[in-house]
């Protein structure tokens, strides 16, 4: 079948920078999509995205569809004629329905029935007539949050439109989109080429704006090319231009035809905390800061700008001019914040409320004081610091710089406890409060550290669930599926022996008087599981897993990692499968036996073993206990269970020669015992039984 090029350009005003990545990508996929729906078979796509236009590219398109035949199911002939073979109100309807007679209606006879059947053969449609209402679907889809209206017209886009292509090969497609005729001419650089340019065919579009436009319509290309150039000046200026990923595609977005310079600052700007100089150039300006080898901020940076131009001194000295109020901004605050201790800022955390019914920022502070001495005791870190940090935790908001830029939280924070002459861990912790950050930050390593970002994220989530506001849906305001993930990560990652459970019966006290709900700590312990199950299936450990080491409710997370470990472990040995469908068995029957009202023991009466195959079981049993007994104590789950797994011909001999549910009541007794001491050795680390699907 034939096929052709197609080319879709959308030409606007300047779009939002930082959603254009996305709303370029959404726009492709809106098209594919539709013309799938439409089957319409295409193949290569590419698309293309500048601060100006939205474009895709879509390779070997078909020109029709292809011709199709429709088939509809009516009733059963029992039911679509009477007696006298006149057909039915149903069979009237379903033929009416299909726009023909009852007679001109198929016959389908199979071993199920018969049935009227409707056949009908349909033309496919040219893909010229359908590509309009593809592109305008795509465009009514666009994740736009609010759109806007221009001049006196009332097309809604998140910019005003100036130009639509719609080239098929080297036809154009003839439509209105956003009260704009489609054409063949695109726009060039709106400085270096602001002229209408001509498209003879649908390929030839990125070529073009390269060579004669000064356009990189492909933003990936261009990302790249930003990339290369802002290193490349970084290297001239004597040190490494740092490329934040964000940035590269914010700035990515704002250019058509990048050029990066190289630019200077004061010295004595460096006296600034360089995350505070750090922030105000990549949020202010847009500007990538340059470090030395051995990491440390140089008075330099790295700005992208838009236009080739004939005197890029001239461009430097405007963008130095530029950043120098911003580095003064930061180093007024930076001083100003100096001359008040960190603590001074307490009184004002009264006024700052964290949650209407939860209190304010200051209330928080102490109950997070009391939390995180308490966990830095079971820790084993230091109580009097995890206390002194927890009251100085929030202290920062309140200052200039904080204030300024709410992303240095806790960063300045730390810079002002060591002005202060805190201890290095107390100042340390003002920063590592909030970690982890996202999926992946690093997380606290201090003691202190640790105790705070626990307490503090174990007080959010347990007042929040409190006062009867959990997560539900899409809506988590507060972050507490964040924050519980980040929670246990800190607790497993940094091996820590907390008790999650009394830590959550903690938090709840301390927050008592404004708690609504019952069970809060239960209810957070499950939802923290949840948390846990995500944890464990990103890291590629089944759900099977999981539900065996849940089964016996771990209450220590570190303690449940390396219960999970140890069954994951345990799946690898030959003797694996074996033993869960043993334990399966066993859990099975010891069910059935208390459904029957049969008491089930642990102790094992040896005079009442009278197969060979079950005193051998009970000999093992007996060993295997002796030597496991000591590993479970000291929490050597892997190696306990690798001896366990010894047990598996032994069990599998029990099973085919002994009949457990015997008429004798004694023998059957001591042979439930027998099993219930075998499932209580696997139970020490999990219900392996939960294994089996």
């Amino acid at each position: 079948m034939k096929s052709r090029h197609l080319l879709v350009e959308i030409g606007t005003e300047e779009l939002p920078p930082k959603a254009l990545r996305k709303l370029s990508e959404a726009f492709a996929n809106g098209i594919t999509d539709g013309f799938k729906n439409a089957d319409l078979a295409f193949g290569e796509v590419t698309v293309y995205a500048s601060p100006r236009r939205l474009a895709v590219l879509i390779k070997d398109l078909i020109e029709t569809q292809e011709d199709k035949i429709i088939e509809r199911k009516g009733p059963a002939l029992t039911a679509a004629f009477d007696e006298d073979g006149c057909p039915s109100k149903a069979a009237e309807g379903f033929a009416r329905s299909c726009g023909v007679s009852v007679n001109d209606l198929a016959r389908e006879e199979t071993a199920k029935g018969a049935w009227l059947m409707f056949r009908s053969e349909q033309a496919g449609s040219p893909t010229a007539d359908l590509i309009p209402g593809i592109v305008q679907m795509s465009l009514d889809k666009l994740p736009i949050p609010k759109r806007m209206r221009w001049a006196d017209l009332d097309a809604q886009f998140v910019r005003p439109v100036h130009w639509l292509v719609l080239l098929f090969g080297n036809e154009v497609i003839e439509a209105e989109i956003l009260t704009v005729k489609s054409g063949r001419e695109t726009r060039g650089h709106r400085f270096h080429h602001p002229e209408a340019m001509y498209i003879a065919e649908a390929e030839a579009y990125a070529p073009l704006l390269e060579t004669e436009g000064y356009v990189v319509a492909d933003f990936a290309v261009r990302r790249e090319a930003v990339r290369a150039q802002v290193l490349e000046v970084g290297n001239s200026l004597g040190g490494m231009a740092v490329i934040d990923e964000d940035l590269l595609d914010e700035v990515t977005a704002m250019v058509e035809w990048p050029k990066a310079i190289g630019g200077n600052f004061e010295g004595r700007y460096l006296d600034v905390p360089a995350e505070a100089l750090i922030t105000t150039m990549k949020t202010n300006q847009k500007y990538f800061h340059v470090v030395d080898a051995k990491g440390s901020l140089m008075p330099h940076f790295v700005t992208v700008a838009n236009i080739d131009s004939k005197d890029a001194d001239m461009v430097r000295e405007g963008n130095e001019r530029v950043i120098r109020p911003r580095l003064s901004d930061a180093e007024f605050f930076w001083t100003q914040d100096l001359k008040h201790k960190l603590e001074s800022y307490s009184e004002r955390l009264k006024s700052i409320v964290f949650q209407k019914q939860l209190g304010t920022l200051y209330d928080k502070s102490e109950r997070v004081s009391v939390l995180a001495g308490s966990i830095a005791s079971a820790m084993g870190a230091n109580k009097e610091w995890a206390q002194r940090a927890a009251w100085l935790s929030k202290c920062d908001l309140m200052t200039e710089m904080v204030n300024e830029f709410p992303s240095l939280q806790g960063i300045m924070g730390r810079y002002y406890a060591s002005h202060d002459k805190e201890s290095e861990e107390v100042a340390l912790a003002m920063d590592e409060q909030y970690m982890p950050r996202f999926a992946g930050d690093e997380l606290p390593a201090t003691g202190t550290g640790q105790a705070l970002a626990i307490a503090d994220k174990l007080d959010t989530i347990v007042g929040i669930f409190g006062i009867g506001q959990p997560p539900t849906g899409s809506k988590d305001p507060f972050a507490l599926r964040r924050s519980a993930l980040g929670l246990l990560r800190i607790i497993i990652e940094r091996q820590l022996s907390i008790d999650l459970l009394e830590s959550l019966q903690l938090a709840e006290k301390t927050v008592d008087d404004k708690i609504e709900v019952k069970n809060v700590a239960e209810q957070v312990f499950d939802f923290m599981m949840d948390r846990l199950k995500a944890y464990y299936k990103d890291v590629g450990v089944s759900s099977l897993v999981f539900e065996a080491v849940l089964a016996q409710r771990p209450t220590q997370p570190y303690d449940f990692d390396r219960r999970v470990r140890a069954v994951n472990y345990f799946l690898t040995l030959p003797e694996a499968e074996s033993l869960a469908a043993a334990n399966k068995r066993i859990s099975n029957i010891l069910r059935q036996a208390e459904e029957k009202g049969l008491t089930v023991v642990d102790k094992i009466d040896e005079s009442k073993l009278s197969e060979v195959a079950e005193r051998a079981l009970a000999d093992q049993i007996s060993s295997m206990a002796q030597q496991v007994t000591p590993l479970f104590d000291k929490r050597d789950y892997e190696t306990a269970l690798s001896k366990l797994a010894g047990l598996r011909e032994v069990v599998d001999t029990f099973f085919d020669e002994v009949m457990v549910m015997d008429d004798d009541e004694t023998l059957r007794d001591n042979r439930l015992a027998l099993l219930n001491q075998l499932r209580g050795l696997f139970l020490r680390v999990a219900d392996l039984s939960h294994l089996q699907t």
